[in-house]
């Protein structure tokens, strides 16, 4: 399975740490964020990656080169920042079967692996790792509704009210389905392309989305705050010899 990542944002809550690199080049816990997501998605059986480059694309680039501990790089080239939606769909030509979808901001320590499993079930088009938050801080995220059987039938993109307190994580799993969906969005009250949008239409056409439960922790880098609240959870689960 290939593995896309995003990761052409500018971070520009994180500055000074972005004045002259990307977000994804930041350090938590001695490697950079992007680092802690290709470990991971090799751990989860990726093939290939496929990572979206933006804003100081060349500090990303000349860091991994062609390959990531064997696994070969392909790089895409987001030239606006209009979205997720929009950055996923600069991937499209590099993907044609059942896909990851990390973000190159998050770190994980949590269950990705039962997202990848439901995918090669063929039982849903996409499953995504969904976590619930205080409903204070629900607005901030992707909200998710669900059904009895796990299954997400809404998707609301930061809502003033939300309508639950269930919220997309950074990882996700895909067909290719979401390609046509991404490309019927039509940009936001933000001027964004948002993922929600083409994952609500998914589901309006019928589609089966699963949602799975968080096991364990993810962190948002989006502020300084948040890198240091990370590089502590990290320190923290390894284990002395």
């Amino acid at each position: 399975m290939k593995a896309v990542v995003l990761a052409a944002g500018e971070g520009t809550r994180l500055r000074p740490l972005t004045e002259d690199k990307p977000k994804g080049m930041v350090e938590i816990d001695g490697k950079p964020i992007l680092t802690h997501c290709l470990e991971q998605l090799i751990e989860l059986g990726a093939e290939e990656f496929v990572v979206v480059v933006g804003y100081l694309k060349e500090r990303i680039i000349s860091h991994y080169g062609d390959a990531f501990e064997g696994v070969p790089i392909t790089y895409t080239h987001q030239r606006e920042q209009k979205g997720l939606a929009h950055a996923l769909l600069c991937a499209e030509e590099h993907v044609d079967e059942a896909f990851m979808l990390m973000l190159g901001d998050n770190v994980f320590q949590a269950n990705l692996a039962d997202v990848v499993r439901r995918q090669r079930e063929d039982r849903a088009d996409a499953a995504f790792l969904v976590e619930e938050v205080p409903y204070e801080e629900a607005s901030r995220y992707g909200v998710c509704v669900t059904n009895d059987y796990g299954e997400i039938v809404e998707v609301v993109e930061k809502p003033e009210d939300p309508p639950s307190t269930l919220v997309m994580t950074g990882f996700y799993t895909f067909s290719p389905a979401i390609f046509p969906a991404c490309r019927l969005v039509q940009p936001s009250s933000r001027g964004e392309y948002e993922i929600s949008e083409a994952i609500d239409l998914l589901i309006q056409s019928g589609r089966t989305i699963d949602a799975i439960p968080i096991d364990g922790w993810r962190i948002d880098i989006g502020y300084p705050e948040d890198r240091e609240e990370a590089e502590r959870r990290l320190q923290e689960a390894v284990v002395p010899e």
